[in-house]
């Protein structure tokens, strides 16, 4: 089992670690509404890649 020699500083643990954290969503701008949505998912209007996949229904129009 590994064991450490003696302990790690605080700024030895923070150099390591500077990689770790999260970036922000990628977003993607679609090609016909415009519609701003993150990359390889559906908008929520339902498009992907610039075609309707997705249909809606909403039962407002009854």
């Amino acid at each position: 089992m590994a064991v450490q020699k003696s302990k790690k500083s605080r700024s030895k643990r923070g150099t390591r670690r500077s990689h770790d954290s999260l970036g922000g969503a990628t977003l993607s701008a679609d090609q016909l509404t415009g519609e701003i949505h993150r990359r390889h998912n559906v908008s929520p209007e339902g498009f992907y890649r610039g075609r309707q996949v997705v249909v809606s229904t909403d039962n407002d129009e009854e």
